[in-house]
This record gives structure tokens, C-alpha cells and sequence, in this order.
């Protein structure tokens, strides 16, 4: 486990060092508090050095917000003054966004805060984020340090779990788990609940569950699914949300890499939409190095699917875009699995960025597309 370590009256410390984003322990540290000038973390927290925090919680929130100011004011000022060269292609756009987005994170990761080994905050105005803590990190056995910006993530998905994210196609709720990708883009789910079932279809196959929404749209439709996901937590988060929609009768959850053992009549995959390498837990249900996953679905559904069955690839063609993945190498990968294309249900998202013209990926996203490919055994 990595620590870090600073002195403080003299006296060497050191604690137990947790980032869920997989930052790495700072290597200097400084002791911060109320005196601390916004400019004067800026240039230490830009040089890499942590801000351990000593003084009252809510000036720290404060701070963090004023250090995100400065980032971004910096960031625009080129922008400026490039206003008369020739826009950047979309990949272009894609690498200096992911770029300054790291950047950014790496910076504002630099503010810290204790924590004691009951997850609890030891400085004035700190709210009780112990349950928060507890649902991201586990039980811990001493006093930790993470940073502020990570805490109020934390703190936020703890509020996802707690309200849930409305699921139309379910007329209920799915609890996202912290580092589990929430169901916010529903356009993907109305696809699962609206597309043709393959005649006689009584079970399915449900690839990377996540949160477990498309095993419970599937099992409302009258499916037996059998849901397969490898990371811990996602597991958790769908079987304690299959449970609690009283569907735990149609719906076994399955720790297995990809395919579960067998065939099945429809076997369904959203896999990570974007080829790319993840930078926290999170982002692995967006990223997809080198699209492994995707590949490796295509290259084996046929294994996996009955006679006559029918493999349903949920994916956006937001990479197709931002030039990181073809329309052609899609195909050619369908075609590589032995598959055929039987039908494409297409809809357009409808989340805020899709229409926001100040997003710096505004001209891919207003072209994207979300497609449920119906495919089937080309030897049919």
C-alpha cells in the first residue's frame, strides 16, 4: 500500500495513501490551511506538490473551486489567441480535450485531506462522510489520506446510490455503486426494451452487466438472463439491484470474464463505446483499450449463440467521429466473427452535451449515433 509523507512539527508522518483514480502518492507535500493565498497552491499544486490540509473543510471546497478557475482561465487563453489558425480536426480535438482533462484532474488531486481509520474527516465543518467512504474504500485499519476532489466524488455517487437513476423501460430505479457507470443515457436502454426478441427466445446472455439494467429489462420482457461481469464492485451493484427490483427468480449474476459457459438464444453486450486508455475505475466503462473488449465479443458470440439466435451490440458511433475507429474496421470485425448484420435500430442521444456548441467535441457529438446491431451467424 503506498503512503505518503511530510513533516509537521518537526516530526516525520506518513499515512496511507488512497486514490481510486490511481494517482500516485505525492512525493512532496507542504501543510495548508485558511492562510494559504488560491495563487500560492496554484503554482504548488501545478509543480506537484500535495497541499495537506489542516484548516476548515468548507475553505478547502472553496479553494479546490478557485484552483479550478485559474486551470481553466489558462486553458481558454490559447484558444484565444489561435482564434485565426484552422480549427482542429476531431481526433486533434479528442487528444488535447482528454489531455487538458488529465491535466486538470492531476492538478486539482493535489489538495488532501486526513482521514481517520473509522473514515471520518478530522478538521472544523466536515461533513459526515463516513458511509460515503465506507461504500467507495471498504473497511481500513488506520488513518488515510486522500484528496478532497476524490471525497466529493465519493460523496457523490454515495447521493446516486442513495436516489437512484430512473430507468423508464423499468418504471423504477437503478442504484449505481461508486465506479460503477451510471444508466444516465437512457437512449441505450430504450433500445434493449423496444427491439424484437428472436422468435422463442426464453433466455439471454447479458455481457459486462455493470449495474445490471439491461439483465432487468430483459428479465421485464419475460427472459430468463444469465449476466456476466469481472470487476467486483459491478457485481455487487447489479445483484444488490436485481434483488431489489424482485427479480433475483430470472436473473443469475455470474463472476466470468466475457462469455459465461454454453449457448443462448440472445446474447447482449454494451461494451465500452470509446477505444482508449482508462485514467480511473470509472472510465473502464468508457474506454476500451485498443477496443479488446469489443473484439473479443464479436470474435466469440458465435461460440455462444443457438441455432438461429441473435447477438444484440449496443454501441455509439461517437469514436467513428473523433477518427478513432472506423466504420469499416466495425464491419470487418463483424465480418472476422463469422457474423451478419440483420437489422440496426439507430436513435439519437439526448444528454445535454449533445447540443452544448461550447463542447470542445461539439462537432462529433452532434453526429452521434446509438445503434443496437441485431447479428446473427453469418453460416446460417
Amino acid at each position: 500500500m503506498a503512503r505518503i509523507e511530510w513533516v509537521e512539527d518537526g516530526v516525520e508522518r506518513s499515512a496511507v495513501w488512497r486514490s481510486e483514480s490511481g494517482w500516485p502518492a505525492p512525493k512532496k507535500v507542504v501543510l495548508a490551511d485558511d492562510t494559504m493565498s488560491a495563487d500560492a497552491a496554484y503554482r504548488l499544486a501545478l509543480n506537484g506538490t500535495a497541499l495537506l490540509w489542516r484548516g476548515d473543510f468548507q475553505n478547502a471546497r472553496q479553494l479546490v473551486q478557485a484552483l479550478a478557475r485559474r486551470i481553466d482561465h489558462k486553458g481558454e487563453r490559447p484558444r484565444r489567441a489561435k482564434a485565426g489558425k484552422a480549427a482542429p480536426t476531431p481526433l486533434e480535438a479528442f487528444h488535447r480535450h482528454r489531455l487538458s482533462q488529465l491535466q486538470r484532474a492531476r492538478t486539482l488531486a493535489m489538495l488532501v485531506l486526513p482521514f481517520e481509520a473509522d473514515h471520518s474527516i478530522p478538521l472544523r465543518r466536515a461533513p459526515d462522510a463516513q458511509q460515503a467512504c465506507l461504500e467507495a474504500y471498504g473497511p481500513v485499519d488506520a488513518p488515510y489520506v486522500a484528496s478532497l476532489r476524490e471525497l466529493l466524488g465519493v460523496i457523490g455517487a454515495h447521493e446516486w446510490r442513495s436516489k437512484g437513476v430512473m430507468i423508464p423501460a423499468l418504471n423504477d430505479r437503478i442504484h449505481p455503486w461508486y465506479g460503477v457507470f451510471s444508466p444516465v443515457r437512457g437512449e441505450y436502454v430504450e433500445l434493449v426494451a423496444q427491439a424484437p426478441l428472436p422468435a422463442g427466445a426464453q433466455r439471454a446472455f447479458d455481457i459486462g452487466a455493470g449495474t445490471g439494467v439491461l439483465s432487468a429489462v430483459l428479465a421485464r420482457r419475460g427472459l430468463a438472463v444469465l449476466a456476466t461481469e469481472v470487476d467486483p464492485r459491478a457485481l455487487g451493484c447489479a445483484r444488490a439491484n436485481i434483488e431489489r427490483l424482485g427479480l433475483g427468480t430470472q436473473v443469475e449474476i455470474a463472476q466470468t470474464d466475457l462469455f459465461p459457459e454454453g449457448r443462448a438464444p440472445l446474447v447482449v453486450c454494451n461494451p465500452p463505446w470509446l477505444p482508449g486508455k482508462p485514467s480511473s475505475a470509472i472510465e473502464y466503462a468508457i474506454y476500451d483499450p485498443d477496443s479488446r473488449m469489443l473484439r473479443a465479443f464479436l470474435a466469440g458470440l458465435g461460440a455462444h449463440l443457438e441455432a438461429g439466435g441473435e447477438g444484440w451490440l449496443i454501441m455509439s458511433d461517437f469514436a467513428e467521429h473523433l477518427g478513432l475507429r472506423s466504420r469499416d474496421q466495425l464491419l470487418g470485425w463483424i465480418a472476422a466473427g463469422g457474423l451478419e448484420v440483420i437489422e440496426r435500430h439507430d436513435t439519437r442521444p439526448v444528454h445535454p452535451r449533445a447540443t452544448d456548441a461550447d463542447d470542445p467535441l461539439h462537432a462529433a457529438r452532434s453526429q452521434e449515433v446509438t445503434s443496437l446491431w441485431r447479428l446473427r451467424s453469418s453460416a446460417i
